[in-house]
């Protein structure tokens, strides 16, 4: 089959890139490269992917203002991961978040509506449309407190929009907290294992009690792979991990597997930060057979490996 990845020389979009290339599928993949970490890092994400000549494209495509048609000839399967990611800065430049999370995602479904002819379009949402507490299952009330989370609901509910008028078929699957090799810089484990490894401060915002069961990247890929295999039109799923664990428990583990201390300093909670994000992935496991196989411990000594060969 022939897939198409938006978000595909990022964190997440390379490595599900990697499975469907790996499955024998042919993949188009698409990155505008925006500037919310640097451009080497993304494509260095990206060299893999081009050692399968013949069966990876890849296009620089900036899904704001480019044409997409051309892009879905032939394309049968459409994962919709680019998105403007983290919290911090969409309190300061909310109008880049509307328009890489918001318009993008709109301009991409008009697209796949005027081509007509696609099985599926899997759309990347995230457990912050939950809002402080996100718990509960699919179903649970949608209370996001960050305008990232604001503009992942947005693009969730113009998703299903196309859906119902235009007959679209959707699926949604919202992350929990993913981890993993090539996770981004900005994000929390890969901040806190650099600065054990180099000696350096940890800054833990607020008292380090918020809770996650966070995502170890396989288990996302496989659990976005499964919701194409056993496509739902309509269908929303959780997809995260199962092992609980407070900030500061994160740090005495991550000390225990690189064999240092962390020097802890603390600062004030982050703005829209989640108090607790464990997910609830009973309709994955009953729809997809989707539960997490990669405990916290084990995700992060790979997740680590991989750091101290980076600095290698």
């Amino acid at each position: 089959m022939r897939y198409l990845v938006t978000g595909a020389a990022g964190f997440i979009g390379s490595h599900l890139c990697e499975a469907l290339l790996g499955q024998g599928h042919e993949v188009i993949g698409v990155d505008g490269f925006i500037p919310y970490y640097p451009r080497p890092l993304k494509e260095q994400n990206l060299l893999t992917l081009h050692t399968h000549s013949g069966k990876f494209r890849f296009h620089e495509c900036d899904l704001r203002t480019d044409d997409l048609d051309s892009l879905l000839d032939g394309v049968e399967v459409v994962y919709h991961l680019a998105a403007m990611a983290g919290l911090l800065a969409s309190w300061v430049n909310f109008e880049q978040y509307m328009t890489c999370n918001v318009l993008a995602t709109q301009r991409l479904l008009e697209s796949v509506r005027r081509v007509g002819g696609l099985r599926q379009v899997i759309h990347a949402s995230t457990s912050s449309v939950y809002g402080s507490q996100a718990t509960g299952d699919e179903d649970s009330p949608l209370n996001p407190v960050s305008p990232y989370g604001i503009t992942k609901l947005a693009a969730e509910h113009l998703v299903r929009a196309y859906e119902r008028q235009f007959g679209i078929p959707t699926t949604i699957l919202r992350y929990f907290s993913v981890y993993g090799p090539r996770q981004r810089p900005d994000m929390g484990y890969q901040i806190f294992i650099n600065a054990i490894l180099k000696g350096e401060p940890i800054t833990v915002l607020g008292d380090g009690t918020q809770r996650r069961a966070s995502t170890y990247i396989s288990d996302i890929v496989r659990g976005s792979l499964l919701a194409s295999e056993h496509f739902t039109p309509g269908a929303i799923y959780n997809l995260g991990g199962a092992d609980e664990t407070s900030l500061n428990e994160l740090i005495e583990i991550l000390e225990e597997i690189i064999g240092l201390k962390a020097v802890i300093q603390h600062g004030a909670k982050r703005p829209g930060e989640q108090d607790r994000a464990v997910a609830n992935t009973d309709r994955a496991l009953q729809s997809l057979g989707y539960a997490p196989e990669v405990s916290l411990v084990d995700g992060l000594r790979q997740q680590v490996s991989w750091n101290r060969d980076q600095r290698d």
